[in-house]
C-alpha cells in the first residue's frame, strides 16, 4: 500500500446520504438500460415474427387475390443463405380475407408458415391475435368462417388452435397464422409456389435500423444478380422500412434512456462534489499538515480522490445489486404492467445485457471522478501555516 492509500484509508467520511444517493442513481441507470433493452428485444422479436427482419417479395404483390406467386426454390436462395448476418430464410404465403363470427366481420391477413404445425392438421387450425379474438368473441377451440375474394369467393371454416398476444398490430392490420399448405390450397397454388421469403437476421445485424436496411440492400442485390430467367423479380424490404413507426418509438425509448443516464450521472456527480467538499472542510488541518511535510498538491488530491472513489464504488455496487434484484423479480413475475394500446406490450420488459451495464457503470464512474476534480482544486488554495495554526 502506498502513502496515498494509507492516508485515504485513515480518512473518515460521514456522508452516508451521499452513498445512498449514488446507489439510487446507479439503481435508476441500470433499470433504465435494462428496460430499454427489454423493449427493443421484445418489440423486435414481435416484428420479426410478423414480417421477418427482411422480406423478399414481388414488387406487384397482390395481397387480395394471391395471383403473384414466386418459386419456393429460386436460383438466388443459396446466395442469400450464405450472406453474413442471415440466420434463416423461410417461405411464406399471404392472403387477405374477411373473417366472420355471428354478426361480426373483420378484414385480416392470413399468413401461411412452414413451421406452423397444429395438432390436427385437417381442421384448418390457426393462431389468432388476441385483438381479433376479442372482436370475434372466440376462444381456443372455437370456429369461425373466412371469405376469400378472387375470381370467385371461397369460404373456409377455421378452428382457433391458439390465441397469441399481438404487440405490433392494430385493428386494421391483424395477422392470422396458418399452415403453409392450407393457404397455398386457398390460393390454388402448388407446393413450389409461395408469396414471399421472410429472412431473420442474427442479433448483431438487428442491432440498429441502419444495419437492417444495409443488409436488406445487400440481400436485394444478391436476389437481382443471381436470379435466373425463370425467377420472378423481387424487392427487398427491411422491417425498419416497412414499420417505421415502431422503430421510431424504439428510438424514442433509447433517447429517453440516454437522458436518464446523463441526469443520474450528473445527480450522483454533484452529490459526490458536495460530499467531497464536506470531507475537505473537515480535514483542512490534515491538508495543512501534509503540505507542511512536503506532500504536493497533486499527491493530496490523489488521497481525497482515492477516498471518494471508494465511496463511489460502494454506491455503484449497492445500486447494481438492487437493480439486478429488481430486474430478476420483474422478469419472472411481471408485476409492473402497462397499457398495450400505448406501449405495444402489457408489462415492463427487462433484458440484461452485461456489456451495456458495464459500459454504463464505467462511463458514469469516469464522469463522476472527472467532476470531483473541481472541488479538488480547493486544495491548492489552502495555506499550511494558517490551517495548522487553526488546528
Amino acid at each position: 500500500m502506498g502513502v496515498t492509500g494509507f492516508i485515504s484509508g485513515k480518512l473518515r467520511f460521514r456522508g452516508r446520504l451521499v452513498i445512498v444517493s449514488i446507489a439510487l442513481s446507479f439503481l435508476v441507470m441500470i433499470i433504465a438500460v435494462s428496460v430499454s433493452s427489454g423493449f427493443r428485444k421484445e418489440i423486435r422479436d414481435a416484428v420479426s415474427s410478423v414480417t421477418g427482419d427482411v422480406q423478399l417479395m414481388p414488387s406487384n404483390m397482390d395481397w387480395l387475390s394471391g395471383n403473384t406467386p414466386v418459386s419456393r426454390t429460386p436460383a438466388y436462395l443459396h446466395r442469400i443463405d450464405s450472406i453474413p448476418g442471415v440466420e434463416s430464410v423461410s417461405p411464406v404465403v399471404y392472403r387477405a380475407g374477411i373473417v366472420k363470427n355471428s354478426d361480426v366481420v373483420h378484414g385480416v391477413l392470413f399468413k401461411g408458415m412452414e413451421d406452423f404445425t397444429p395438432a390436427d392438421s385437417s381442421s384448418l387450425a390457426v393462431a389468432v391475435p388476441d385483438r381479433l379474438a376479442s372482436i370475434l368473441s372466440v376462444s381456443e377451440g372455437d370456429s369461425f368462417q373466412a371469405y376469400f375474394v378472387g375470381e370467385r369467393v371461397k369460404v373456409r371454416k377455421f378452428t382457433v388452435a391458439r390465441i397469441y398476444q399481438d404487440m405490433t398490430g392494430t385493428d386494421d392490420r391483424l395477422v392470422i397464422y396458418a399452415g403453409l399448405r392450407d393457404i397455398q390450397r386457398i390460393n390454388g397454388w402448388n407446393g413450389d409456389q409461395v408469396s414471399a421469403f421472410e429472412i431473420r437476421l442474427d442479433d448483431r445485424s438487428r442491432s440498429s435500423e441502419a444495419a437492417m436496411s444495409s443488409l436488406a440492400d445487400e440481400i436485394g442485390t444478391a436476389a437481382l444478380l443471381f436470379s435466373s430467367d425463370d425467377d420472378t423479380s423481387v424487392i427487398s424490404v427491411s422491417a425498419a422500412d416497412s414499420q417505421p413507426q415502431v422503430f421510431d418509438w424504439l428510438s424514442l425509448i433509447d433517447f429517453n434512456s440516454m437522458v436518464v443516464l446523463v441526469l443520474m450521472t450528473v445527480v450522483a456527480g454533484f452529490n459526490m462534489i458536495s460530499g467531497l467538499l464536506i470531507l475537505l472542510f473537515e480535514n483542512i488541518s490534515t491538508i495543512g499538515i501534509l503540505k507542511s511535510m512536503g506532500m504536493t498538491d497533486r499527491a493530496i488530491v490523489r488521497v481525497f480522490l482515492r477516498s471518494s472513489s471508494s465511496l463511489v464504488l460502494k454506491g455503484m455496487a449497492a445500486g447494481n445489486a438492487l437493480a439486478l434484484i429488481f430486474c430478476g423479480i420483474q422478469y419472472y413475475t411481471r408485476f409492473i404492467t402497462l397499457d398495450p394500446d400505448n406501449y405495444f406490450i402489457s408489462y415492463v420488459p427487462v433484458h440484461l445485457e452485461l456489456w451495456k451495464i458495464m459500459a454504463a457503470d464505467a462511463l458514469a464512474y469516469l464522469a463522476i471522478m472527472l467532476l470531483l476534480l473541481l472541488p479538488s482544486m480547493f486544495i491548492s488554495r489552502i495555506d499550511p501555516a494558517r490551517t495548522v495554526r487553526m488546528g
